[in-house]
């Protein structure tokens, strides 16, 4: 597998803390340089040893749940998702409930999610097109998916590695974007350029792995408004911690 390639310990982890990993822009990983490359492959192993136990923090039980869970959880913490789910999952058990359920009633049993009147209508609209196209069952294609209201390609890729062990790519969200825009690993602001650039890095079997170390590392230390670079283990091989740690 692909994080075996490098195994670290705390004594051997400063061999690479040199400049051949500190890349100025000119290295850009979108143009394949093998030191690039290497650099972000070194970068990924570290993280994959900081988070050996890396998964997804929201609750449930199956494709369904997993799918409305998903959409809820824009611009909203998981935690406050999964205190909303408890409930909602308990009031509705298939896509036909949703489908079914008064618009109005479905964003009083979402509100506290943010965004709810829109997500109350994504959730209606995409349960309607699972029922009438798919039999009441979550479709298992990123082509598929990507049909129904409220979800895009990370969302997909979120349903699809999770809930039928499908990789198609790597979920981009907020902390993927800034934490891959951060070390370097892309130079890209659109979700599905970064996600391509990330996934010329590793084989397509580790990329929800990927995702998810990105995502833990953000939440922990890469943290938007403060990073803690001071405490980082990529610090040294991090280009922008020069620029927060200077501050």
């Amino acid at each position: 597998m692909f994080f075996k390639l490098f195994e670290f310990s705390g004594k051997n982890l400063s061999a690479f803390n040199s400049n051949l990993f500190l890349m100025p822009p000119k290295y850009s990983t979108a143009n394949n340089n093998s030191d690039a490359i290497r650099r972000v492959q070194v970068c990924l192993a570290i993280l994959k040893k900081m988070y050996p136990d890396a998964k997804p923090s929201l609750n449930y039980r199956n494709p369904l749940e997993l799918l409305v869970a998903t959409i809820l959880s824009a611009q909203s913490t998981d935690v406050q998702i999964n205190r909303v789910t408890e409930k909602l999952f308990k009031k509705y058990c298939t896509a036909k409930d949703y489908a079914n359920t008064d618009l109005m009633e479905l964003e009083n049993d979402i509100y506290s999610t943010g965004f709810y009147k829109n997500k109350a209508k994504n959730i209606k609209g995409a349960a309607r097109l699972i029922v009438e196209h798919y039999n009441g069952k979550v479709p298992k294609t990123m082509e598929e998916l990507v049909t129904l209201p409220g979800v895009g390609r990370k969302t997909a890729n979120i349903v699809l590695a999770r809930a039928f062990g499908v990789i198609e790519g790597i979920a981009v969200d907020t902390h993927v974007k800034r934490v891959s825009r951060r070390l370097n690993f892309t130079k890209n602001s659109d979700p599905e350029k970064i996600e391509a650039d990330l996934i010329s890095f590793a084989p397509k079997e580790e990329l929800d792995s990927i995702s998810m170390i990105l995502i833990y590392h953000g939440r922990k230390i890469c943290q938007a408004r403060k990073p803690k670079c001071e405490i980082c283990t990529l610090k040294n091989l991090c280009p922008s911690s020069v620029i927060f740690m200077g501050k």
